[in-house]
């Protein structure tokens, strides 16, 4: 099937769009030609011979100045057939300062006379033009598009389009909707859901405005819907459930669009969509950070990251580069997590020099050996022994990494001028039950001792619960029991949890750090905490199984070391307020130091097992 006239128009027409030389020469043709529509419509087609001359200056002067602010303003650096609302706005103040800019010299020129009707036609037909244009590149693109995805001149589509209802009508619900328009996807947008009264009955993208929230299981069930897109980067872990039970008994399939940590990159598309995931039950309210206060002492310095190949870890190195240190040091005692956490900077295009380092943190020599040679600025302190069971069989490694490493790292920093050195601690080292909650709390009061040994150095403790998606976590384990038919073990009906986002956890440390003077003991709003009963049923159900029918929720009893219930503070009555919301002080901490030299006998060697594991516990209290 050949290709119609009116297409091959519309594709000659947007390839113009795609060189900035031939959109810059169309918009000097196009304001020249507003100049000669000034001055024909106020005198007639053919100027008097009496105004050539200020006809030409003006057709030379005006499409320089305009084209000129268009350059400087950024214009020609946008693609106009994908063009927003954001970029017009652009074109319209950039224009108006070119039409200053030839207002002066006009002004200050006296060879140039336009007459006053001329010059408010020609300002007028020049925005007119050169936004006419980039409209209709807008309108052409839109014209090719349906083409390509119906399989004209494109992609052919061999599966039927299935019929998509978006909820939400905001600005990533509209790009998603143009996205689906666009592209040769198998969704076919047939209506929005949103909760803005102003926009119901309206058409957006083309797309109606069919009801609000309440309105949802009736318009999909009416309209026999396949799909349904959750286009709310920022709606809560809560108003995505409420979603889900609504959409639930329908049987459609579910996708959604990830919250904006996950979207930092501004892209807002198709291909962005996924399958609903337990941390989309969890999202909480975006986080407003000091990224200024968190420049100040990042920027231009050198970072060791200790546990860089661990989640949390990998986490603290993506964010601390935002920042622009001089250098990053990423610090792992397993080569394999190292390995893959360097091939994933450089395949990212990391510039910032960074450098591997293989290293046990409670190796002093080597230690020492690396702080004479790099003598880092920041240190973030991320590793560490973290699996409760594990430690309970190993208390003498739980303790020589745990503590020992905490105190030979602090040490060193405040021996060889760190300025600031930030620790991540952990729920369990409350009131601890288990080997590795007691080395935590050791460490935490290791850090404190080392404050009081080395002023000049900031020590900060961040203290927060689990974390979603980490190697420790016990969400991949429930994946795999799910894919595997079950059962799903739990060890107790009763066990709740707090847990918080990767990203979210990590952006608070860096805001922690930049808010201690040291000594402090900060602690994270976790939320509330989460039982992990009803997480694992929530999970089955994500996969389209339906709990203690289709998959079985064995429990298995709590094991040596665990609680039904994790804390945040000793005293949550004695919590101070910092100058974030989301970040607490706790006090109760601040007056019991713990030093190095009362901790030296605890791994004597000829200590068994469980005199180590008592000795851990009363360093801990």
């Amino acid at each position: 099937m050949g290709t119609s006239p009116s297409r091959k128009f519309a594709e000659f027409w947007l390839g113009l769009a795609r060189r900035n030389r031939r959109v810059l020469l169309l918009d000097v043709f196009l304001l020249a030609f507003a100049v000669y529509a000034g001055f024909a419509l106020r005198l007639s087609i053919l100027v008097d011979k009496s105004f050539h001359g200020d006809l030409f200056m003006a057709a030379a002067v005006f499409p320089l100045c305009a084209a000129l602010s268009f350059f400087f303003s950024g214009v020609y650096r946008v693609y106009w057939p994908q063009a927003s609302v954001e970029e017009y706005a652009r074109l319209t103040r950039a224009y108006a300062y070119g039409s200053a800019a030839f207002l002066c010299a006009n002004f200050f020129m006296r060879g140039m006379l336009i007459p006053r009707t001329s010059l408010a036609i020609m300002l007028f037909a020049g925005l007119f033009f050169t936004g006419g244009a980039r409209a209709s590149w807008r309108l052409a693109e839109l014209s090719v598009a349906p083409g390509r995805a119906s399989g004209q001149g494109g992609e052919r589509r061999d599966s039927p389009m299935k019929k998509t209802l978006i909820i939400g009508a905001g600005e990533a619900g509209a790009y998603i909707a143009r996205d689906m328009q666009r592209r040769a996807y198998d969704l076919l947008p047939v209506g929005f859901i949103d909760g803005d009264p102003e926009k119901l009955g309206k058409q957006i993208a083309g797309i109606p405005v069919l009801g609000n929230d309440d309105d949802l299981a009736d318009i999909a069930t009416a309209m026999k819907i396949e799909v349904v897109l959750i286009a709310i980067p920022s709606a809560s872990g809560a108003r995505v459930r409420e979603y889900l039970s609504s959409i639930a008994p329908l049987g459609v399939e579910v996708r959604v669009l990830p919250s904006l940590w996950e979207l930092a990159d501004g892209r807002v598309e198709v291909t962005r969509l996924r399958s609903v995931e337990l941390q989309d039950l969890l999202r909480r309210e975006p986080i407003e950070l000091d990224d200024e206060g968190i420049g100040e002492y990042l920027a231009g310095k050198r970072i060791l990251v200790t546990g860089a190949g661990g989640s949390i870890g990998r986490e603290i190195c993506a964010q601390a580069l935002r920042h622009n240190p001089s250098e990053l040091f990423v610090l792992g005692h397993g080569e394999q997590s190292i390995y893959v956490l360097t091939q994933q900077l450089r395949e990212a295009g990391v510039t910032v020099p960074y450098r591997p380092v293989i290293a046990d943190i409670a190796d002093f020599a080597t230690m020492s050996r690396f702080f004479e040679s790099h003598r880092p600025d920041v240190v973030f302190h991320a590793a560490a022994h973290k699996h409760v069971p594990l430690m309970e069989e190993n208390p003498r490694e739980a303790f020589r990494v745990n503590a020992l490493g905490t105190w030979a790292l602090s040490e060193l920093a405040g021996l060889y001028g760190t300025e600031r050195f930030v620790m991540i601690s952990s729920d369990k080292a409350v009131r601890p039950s288990s080997v590795m909650g007691a080395t935590k709390r050791a460490a935490e009061r290791l850090l404190l001792g080392a404050w009081r040994s080395h002023p000049d150095t900031r020590y900060i403790t961040v203290r927060f619960g689990n974390v979603l998606g980490s190697r420790g976590s016990v969400v991949p384990l429930f994946e795999r029991q799910i894919k595997a038919g079950g059962p799903v073990t739990v060890t107790h009906r009763d066990m709740t949890r707090y847990f918080m986002l990767i990203p979210e956890a990590v952006s608070l440390v860096l805001q922690a750090g930049s808010m201690g003077c040291g000594g402090e003991l900060y602690v994270l709003d976790m939320g509330e905490p989460v039982n992990i009963t009803e997480m694992a049923e929530t999970l089955i159900r994500l996969h389209g199984r339906e709990p203690y029918r289709d998959i079985q929720i064995a429990f298995t009893g709590v094991r040596p070391g665990e609680k039904l219930t994790e804390e945040l503070f000793y005293d949550p009555d004695n919590v101070g307020r910092t100058g974030h919301d989301k970040i607490f002080l706790s006090r109760i901490d601040e007056n019991k130091p713990l030093f190095h030299d009362a901790v030296q006998s605890t791994l004597d060697e000829n200590l068994d097992e469980e005199s180590i594991r008592r000795a851990i516990f009363a360093l801990g209290e």
